[in-house]
């Protein structure tokens, strides 16, 4: 049986959101006639904006029976558990990256995804022994969760409402 996990809504909400107002406020600053400079600077902030939504919005990763497989926006990448050489687990401050090493190839994961500690926990269970070291079990066990990037992006909605407010009512 297949698992998917996909990259968490609560950040794709506010992203998508922030995309869709970056592209409000370049509207409105081309329809009040302002300046060029602020419309290259408004698409030089969308494009990372819409590239990181469109990319988050695609990330899938599913864990079968005997392998899993990353996949992306125009991309997929597999392992297969049994060529697994290596499960690492580094946790830093609240950010965490899972990472699993074939002889040719390796993948990386991030606590982005919805349901990590599931993910962890289920790759962790179906690796060969021997490939974890103890402190990668200590921290499978105490995943964090992280929301740092959901309270920034919503922070930089605010901000783009605010500046949009200024914009067609000051």
């Amino acid at each position: 049986m297949n698992k998917e996990f996909v990259i968490r809504r609560s950040f794709l909400l506010p992203l998508g959101l922030l995309g869709a107002l970056i592209i409000a406020l370049g509207v409105v600053c081309i329809i009040q006639d302002q300046p060029a400079g602020k419309a290259i600077i408004l698409g030089a902030l969308l494009i990372p904006v819409l590239g990181l939504f469109v990319e988050s919005l695609f990330r899938r990763a599913i864990v079968s029976e005997d392998r899993l497989t990353v996949k992306k926006a125009l991309r997929e990448k597999s392992v297969s558990f049994s060529e697994v050489t290596a499960l690492d687990l580094v946790v830093v401050k609240k950010r965490a990256f899972l990472s699993l090493s074939t002889e040719e190839s390796f993948l990386i994961l991030s606590n982005a995804y919805r349901d990590f500690p599931e993910l962890v926990a289920s790759l962790a269970a179906k690796v060969p022994e021997g490939v974890m070291s103890e402190e990668t079990r200590e921290n499978c066990r105490n995943v964090p969760v992280k929301t740092a990037d959901i309270v920034s992006c919503w922070l930089a909605v605010g901000l783009v409402l605010f500046i949009l407010y200024l914009q067609l009512f000051a």
